[in-house]
């Protein structure tokens, strides 16, 4: 039996949450939950100038609200010699080189490259320089940055989502791993953490599989296990564009604000771009039962806010009173059956609360028929049954009898069932409403 997964979701505390980073956040922590594993918050806090402890929070609170917690969290701000020790392991046995040349001096290599017609590879002319040669270089004030130096081998990897991959390193750049102020670069510190934290998968966007290949040998160079990957389609919007420049308007704390449903976007976030269904759920549990990487197309998955906004009406149509009792003020379990098949954001439930439980200003169409209706109306208890045996006795059918009785009872257009909603209105606030009074 293969042990049981480890994974992890690694956002930068430098701004909010959005559909795109959250659909990784997404696919690991069903996975780890579908297969008995565990699901690692860890918290990319390295940049010191843009983290911020508003946004740390603020991650948090998206994905506790999502309903995805997290087993584990850790800090890489709290991980530093870590990564010096992982460094100097690196320095010790040749991976990792210093270099010296400034940012004009390696942009105007890369030009001169690319007019010539070759690919801007960096020539590794920093191996070439002697002790004596960097000491003179130091003394000038240069501080060195550092590359790994890559094997010149094709490296392969199964990937469970694009399948079969490989990259050839020996035309690749050796990658900079720490910059000449002693700071770290993500692809780096981010193989020192999946090593110490065990990491078995790593379950992240496509944009990073030009950086498979690197990691892979840092994995083998520290003399660890390689993960398996699986890198997921980047979303698109619905007409194929990309979502980078609305992350603000898509952000997850922004969707709640809306009154979106959590489980809507956890639905579409799992499904869009698989060959499973999107449709409503009650419940994470559906969607940690049908996670499949081989289920996920290669395309990249289409967002649209408009199926977002229907799909969380839909799912509230289907959530029992029990889900959502916690959310609500004021609303019994009879009202949240006759109204939530009519909601559109938990928040619309208030207006029902107003029509059956507090006064309101009827409007009068017809107002000789509505008198005739209230002298009518039978007496108390009423149930859902009572609505047919009092409208069948008034003389009218269709439009006619329905629009003029909703209006002095709801004082809406179009809402609920009145068979419904008339019990829980109850006989006095009807006749009221039907006499063109307040109630």
């Amino acid at each position: 039996m293969a042990p049981a997964p480890i994974v992890r979701f690694a956002p930068s505390p430098t701004g909010l949450l959005h559909v795109g980073n959250i659909r990784a956040a997404l696919f690991n922590w069903l996975f780890a939950r579908r297969h008995g594993g565990k699901f690692v918050l860890r918290l990319d806090d390295t940049d010191t100038q843009r983290s911020k402890p508003e946004y740390e929070a603020a991650i948090e609170a998206d994905l506790a609200w999502l309903g995805l917690g997290w087993d584990l969290k850790v800090r890489q701000s709290d991980r530093l010699a870590h990564y010096d020790t992982a460094r100097d392991r690196l320095i010790a046995s040749g991976r990792l080189y210093p270099c010296y040349e400034t940012p004009e001096e390696l942009d105007f290599r890369r030009k001169r490259l690319l007019a010539q017609g070759r690919p801007p590879v960096y020539d590794r002319a920093a191996l070439k320089l002697d002790a004596a040669q960097r000491a003179t270089l130091e003394a000038e004030g240069r501080k060195p940055h550092w590359r790994f130096k890559l094997a010149a081998e094709e490296v392969r990897w199964d990937d469970l989502v694009r399948g079969p991959q490989h990259v050839d390193e020996a035309s690749q750049s050796d990658p900079v791993l720490v910059r000449a102020d002693g700071s770290y670069l993500y692809s780096f510190t981010s193989v020192v953490d999946d090593i110490d934290l065990a990491i078995t998968h790593v379950v992240r966007g496509e944009d990073h599989v030009t950086n498979t290949g690197a990691q892979i040998q840092m994995f083998q160079a520290l003399g660890a296990a390689v993960p398996t990957f699986a890198h997921l389609p980047l979303l698109v919007d619905a007409a194929g564009g990309g979502l980078s420049k609305r992350t603000g308007s898509l952000s997850i704390g922004d969707l709640r604000a809306r009154g979106i449903e959590a489980l809507a976007i956890d639905a579409l976030l799992a499904r869009i771009g698989t060959a499973d269904p999107v449709e409503p759920v009650t419940s994470l549990d559906a969607l940690v039962a049908t996670v499949d990487f081989a289920r996920v197309g290669r395309a990249a998955a289409r967002f649209s806010e408009e199926e977002l906004a229907h799909l969380s009406a839909r799912t509230l149509h289907a959530l029992s009173y029990v889900d959502v009792r916690d959310r609500l003020d004021g609303v019994s379990e009879a009202l949240w059956l006759a109204v939530r098949g009519n909601l559109t954001t938990l928040d619309d439930a208030k207006i029902w609360v107003e029509v059956v439980q507090r006064s309101i200003a009827p409007t009068i169409e017809d107002a000789g028929f509505l008198a005739d209706a209230a002298a009518k109306l039978p007496p108390e208890p009423w149930d859902e049954t009572t609505w047919k045996a009092w409208t069948s006795g008034l003389g009218r059918k269709g439009k006619a009898l329905f629009h003029p009785l909703r209006l002095a009872l709801t004082a809406r257009e179009n809402g609920p069932e009145m068979a419904k909603l008339l019990p829980l209105i109850g006989r006095a606030r009807a006749v009221a409403r039907l006499n063109g009074q307040a109630a």
